[in-house]
């Protein structure tokens, strides 16, 4: 899953909605809503998430939370290190090759430090 699929997934039951029923209502199929939901599918368009916003009524703060997740929700990452140090180019290959295998409590700690660095694009 990813950080957009387990928001979706908890507003819709928060909210009593069938993954069905929510595909209806936004014309969309039930079968890439799902995709989404479980990252099985790429980034949702903006206008996808603002259909999703304006379906739950969510506005301010919790819309541009829902924005930012989908932003970070791309199943399928390319990492262009091209003009980077040699560092950065071993970095993200390791990463790519061995993420599978680092622990959540490590993720964590990976992904918080991170988030330190540059607030303010996150």
């Amino acid at each position: 899953m990813t950080p957009f699929g387990i928001r979706v997934r908890s507003l819709r039951e928060a909210h009593g909605v069938t993954l069905k029923r929510m595909a209806e209502d936004l014309q969309i199929s039930s079968a890439y809503l799902s995709a989404l939901e479980h990252g099985h599918r790429g980034q949702p368009s903006w206008s996808l998430v603002e259909q999703i916003c304006s379906y739950f009524n969510i506005i301010w703060d919790e819309a541009e939370e829902l924005h930012r997740l989908a932003s970070v929700s791309h199943p399928k990452v390319t990492i262009d290190t091209s003009g980077l140090s040699p560092n950065a180019t071993e970095y993200a290959n390791i990463l790519a090759k061995e993420i599978r295998n680092l622990s959540e409590p490590r993720l964590q700690e990976m992904l918080e430090y991170l988030k330190q660095m540059t607030p303010e694009r996150r």
